[in-house]
């Protein structure tokens, strides 16, 4: 998630809005939002394709940084502004948008587009009341990633399922500042989708939650307290400088360039991790699933970037043209032709990606990503019991705002500029006035 990401760094995307030439008379204009993970700029680079086959249509394209993609586009809609033909959105806004009525039914799709072969959990998750409102772009869980050939040298194995007791003793084991070697990479960047997106699983691993059964804030129990501290230690000790400015993308950079023993992160990454094109340690990375604490029932975080489309949109008819292709089997294949294999594939949304002997031989990692997106319940992602759905976020409105307000606190303890408790205890009042304001806490 991303809250997610995607499988390269997004050097020289565009970052803002980008113009086309002025269409020609009888074109439609679609306007697309979208966020610069390195798959979305390979759909911006193959959409020449759909404008070629679809002359009566052109894309503008909007490329942004995950948190300000996030903004724009929930401004716009929330508003129903109708600049945005297209919008890239995530598993968690879907429903709720949905209910607001926000979205257009993805519905009357084409025989060949083959819905029942979109994987469940994500299909499922950007469903309401049994009606489909977005298309799965990709899909991830998270995942451990290390190097094996540091490993080796240092005499360690990592277990089946690791532990973060673990991940900070193999930590501390692979630092070496002086050679510009650290241990670990994590998520430091503010953001529900950023920080919060790797933070909440750890939480959920140690046993906590965000809230109680009856929507008391638990942000300052043990639980969190003690994930907070153990996750500032690890950057902190074993962490590059300037962890608190890392998202998705700045780990990536770091890892595939042979900076990070570990990083613990979206699924998507392995097939840029693994490719000899985009990685210098395609030939040494390894996988573990995301690691436990005291809740060994805890697993990595369900996620999928989607395509969608405002129901304040003038243009529905060639947005549901544009959003069909690049969400469909044929698209996949364009992309293994046009980007040196399968491996390079925007995975975890099709059974039939899976079932390919090709992605399965171009992708040593496809069989553990795909039982772990089937075990992942977002229903049932704790310890003890919630009344939220949703592993790495809470599956309300107001969470949106509320993650990214505790996330800018934990990245402040994170960068020095105040402790943990101070975080916390900000953050726990910040959840409180939610709980409140929202009507759950009566």
């Amino acid at each position: 998630m991303t809250a997610c990401g995607d499988k390269k760094p997004a050097e020289g995307a565009p970052a803002a809005k980008t113009e086309g030439a002025a269409p020609a008379a009888g074109q439609n204009t679609l306007t697309i939002a979208t966020v610069n993970n390195g798959d979305m700029v390979v759909m911006q680079e193959l959409s020449k394709k759909f404008e070629a086959a679809n002359p009566d249509i052109k894309l503008n394209w909007v490329v942004l940084e995950e948190n300000a993609l996030r903004q724009k586009v929930t401004t716009d809609i929330a508003a129903k502004g109708g600049q945005f033909d297209v919008v890239t959105i995530g598993m968690y806004e879907t429903p709720i948008w949905a209910k607001k009525g926000w979205l257009s039914e993805m519905k009357d799709l084409p025989a060949s587009y083959d819905v029942d072969d979109l994987m469940k959990p994500i299909r499922d998750g950007l469903t309401d009341d049994g009606k489909l409102y977005a298309l799965p772009f990709y899909g991830e869980t998270s995942m451990t990633f290390y190097r094996k050939d540091l490993f080796d040298a240092k005499k360690l194995v990592m277990p089946e399922k690791p532990t973060y007791a673990d991940i900070e003793k193999f930590a501390a084991a692979l630092t070496d500042k002086n050679a510009g070697q650290y241990g670990i990479c994590l998520r430091g960047k503010a953001g529900w989708g950023e920080n919060m997106a790797f933070l909440s699983t750890m939480v959920n691993a140690n046993g906590g939650r965000w809230f109680d059964e009856n929507w008391n804030p638990q942000l300052t129990s043990p639980e969190w307290k003690n994930t907070v501290t153990q996750y500032v230690n690890l950057l902190t000790k074993y962490g590059p400088p300037g962890a608190s400015s890392n998202g998705f993308n700045e780990n990536l950079a770091l890892m595939s360039s042979g900076k990070c023993g570990m990083w613990i992160d979206a699924s998507v990454a392995a097939g840029m991790l693994y490719n000899p094109k985009e990685s210098k340690i395609a030939d040494k990375v390894a996988f573990a699933p995301s690691p436990v604490g005291s809740f060994a029932g805890a697993s990595g975080w369900l996620w999928s970037w989607n395509l969608a489309i405002p129901a304040s949109s003038a243009k529905q008819d060639a947005a549901k043209k544009f959003v069909t292709w690049a969400t469909s089997k044929e698209y996949i294949a364009e992309v293994a032709a046009a980007k040196g294999g399968w491996g390079s594939v925007p995975p975890g949304t099709r059974n039939s990606t899976y079932a390919n002997p090709e992605y399965e031989k171009a992708a040593p990692f496809a069989k553990f990503v795909l039982s772990a997106m089937n075990t992942v319940n977002p229903n049932k992602a704790t310890e003890k019991p919630v009344p939220y759905t949703g592993v790495q976020y809470v599956g309300i409105p107001e969470f949106q705002a509320l993650g990214t307000v505790v996330g800018q606190s934990i990245s402040g303890a994170l960068a020095g500029q105040g402790s943990v408790d101070q975080a916390l205890q900000a953050s726990q009042a910040a959840a409180e006035k939610v709980a409140k304001q929202g009507g759950y806490l009566k």
